[in-house]
């Protein structure tokens, strides 16, 4: 029936946004605990600690270096512990998050270095705590390369929400393999890509706007 269309891409719809929206907060979360580290436990950081920099990098890359099909597979287990299924779109959270928290960790690492040493040995010089410096100079400094490196993280979610739909995740990915490909139904793929497309639009969008309005702010002041 071609009047089910619109209720198929509602719905998977949904559960994308319910999937990107809820994995993008526990990966920034995650990404910015392991980011903040990387900076301020390297040599000559503010917390200088090389053994737990040369451990967490170690397993950021590790991580990173896994195909985020396999990771699916590989924390099925722990998606099944924590949410109490291996199916659904709640359960793709777990892996989502993990597999896309590493690769917030190394932008906002990058992003973090990109402020200015003068500012941090200022804001030293005055006597300024690590803690203080961490929230009150590196990541207001960063915000706008923090907020465009966030966006291109929600956009590489997204994308991977569809392969989580591969193996019963559900959202737009599940809908487009179910019944677009295997159901040879054209106008539902058809749909499903533009659907994702206009999302992948307008998440960059958001990110730019908000990180120029931003620097539009500080020019100002």
């Amino acid at each position: 029936m071609k009047d089910d269309l619109f209720d198929l891409l509602w719905e998977g719809l949904r559960e994308t946004l319910y999937m990107a929206a809820w994995s993008s907060l526990f990966a920034l979360l995650l990404g910015i605990a392991l980011g903040v580290t990387l900076v301020v436990t390297e040599r000559g950081g503010l917390l200088e600690a090389p053994l737990i920099h040369k451990i967490i990098g170690t397993l950021i890359n590790g991580v990173r270096s896994l195909p985020f099909i396999i990771l699916i597979v590989l924390l099925l287990p722990l998606s099944r512990f924590i949410v109490g299924t291996s199916l659904g779109p709640t359960a793709a959270i777990v892996s989502l998050s993990i597999g896309a928290a590493p690769f917030l960790g190394r932008i906002i690492e990058n992003s973090l270095k990109e402020v200015s040493h003068g500012k941090i040995e200022a804001a030293k010089s005055i006597g300024a705590s690590p803690w203080t410096i961490i929230f009150r100079v590196l990541i207001p400094e960063a915000l706008p390369a923090l907020i465009r490196g966030v966006t291109i993280a929600v956009i590489a979610i997204t994308e991977f929400t569809a392969v989580a739909g591969a193996i019963g995740a559900g959202g737009l990915g599940s809908l487009a393999i179910r019944f677009g490909y295997q159901r040879f139904r054209e106008d539902i793929l058809f749909a499903t890509v533009i659907t994702i497309i206009l999302l992948v639009q307008l998440i960059q969008w958001s990110g730019d706007g908000a990180a120029h309005a931003i620097r539009k702010r500080r020019r100002q002041v």
